[in-house]
């Protein structure tokens, strides 16, 4: 049988020193929760006298935390994350869920694999307003570029929260047009007299190629730019061969694999955001929906 007077700590304490603990400050988490600082500092200050423990290490630089705090910050985690699904299943994940979330991902991501989660999310959460940020550049989620970012290598910021999904793997394709005119090669050597598109850098994917056998030069590549939605159409309008994730290669019946001997190129996917997803419904319900959508690495 549970002991209830044992837990008869205050979930403002709680949240107080959970959010402290992730933003790694008390003016940081102050501003996240809205609350002033020595408003958030006192309820910090509550819990640790409730539990009888120091959480923190106050010094004149930094707020640290002691092995104490250390080891009960997954335990306050686990109690946030259960605040928010609380939240959410109370409201429906529906309705009350308003405000604005700043997307940002590749454009090939964007056009291919964003539209059937958005439909989802707007059953479950009509009153939201996304905006969508297509572009092969890094939003700086640290100054709020983005709410959310879908990435293809982990973040090296601590200050960021990343979530592994699951991977994708890319292939050469082709148009049948263009192999008709050129001759389907049958060897990894055969390709080499072949024309390729796409690449912003083509020199800075050479190396890569060199790895799987096949190896080109810049002169391969008459075409190239920044746009995997333009790279897809020059590929699949027959300027040439190109990489594409072969679950949208696949989708268009024009193209085909050139060369099976080529290796495939496993490509890592990331669904990043700033710490405040702890924190804040709608960030999370997108991120949360996001994750079942595009697929979680198990």
């Amino acid at each position: 049988m549970m002991e209830w007077k044992r837990s008869a700590f205050d979930w403002n304490q709680a949240r107080a020193f959970l959010v402290t603990a992730e933003e790694g400050s008390l003016s940081a988490a102050a501003r996240a929760l809205g609350l002033t600082q020595p408003t958030l500092s006192r309820q910090v200050a509550g819990l640790e006298e409730a539990l009888g423990v120091t959480l923190f290490e106050r010094t004149s630089r930094a707020l640290l935390l002691t092995q104490s705090g250390v080891e009960l910050l997954a335990h306050f985690r686990t109690m946030g994350d259960a605040a928010n699904s609380i939240s959410v299943a109370a409201t429906g994940q529906s309705q009350a869920v308003t405000g604005h979330v700043l997307i940002s991902a590749t454009d090939l991501m964007a056009t291919h694999f964003l539209p059937p989660f958005l439909k989802k999310l707007r059953e479950t959460a009509p009153d939201l307003q996304i905006e969508i940020i297509a572009s092969n550049e890094l939003s700086d989620l640290r100054r709020r570029e983005a709410d959310i970012a879908i990435r293809h290598a982990r973040p090296k910021d601590e200050n960021l929260f990343a979530k592994r999904l699951r991977d994708t793997t890319a292939h050469l394709f082709a148009s049948k047009q263009y192999l008709d005119e050129v001759g389907r090669p049958k060897t990894l050597a055969d390709l080499e007299g072949l024309k390729f598109v796409g690449f912003d850098q083509p020199e800075l994917r050479l190396g890569l190629m060199a790895s799987r056998g096949l190896n080109l030069t810049t002169a391969n590549f008459n075409f190239s730019t920044s746009s995997a939605t333009l790279t897809l159409e020059l590929v699949r309008q027959g300027f040439g061969i190109g990489i594409l994730p072969i679950e949208i290669g696949e989708v268009y019946p024009e193209l085909e694999n050139p060369c099976l001997a080529f290796e495939p190129i496993s490509i890592e996917t990331w669904l990043v955001a700033h710490r405040e997803l702890k924190t804040n419904l709608r960030i999370r319900l997108v991120f949360d929906l996001l994750a079942e959508g595009i697929g979680s690495k198990h």
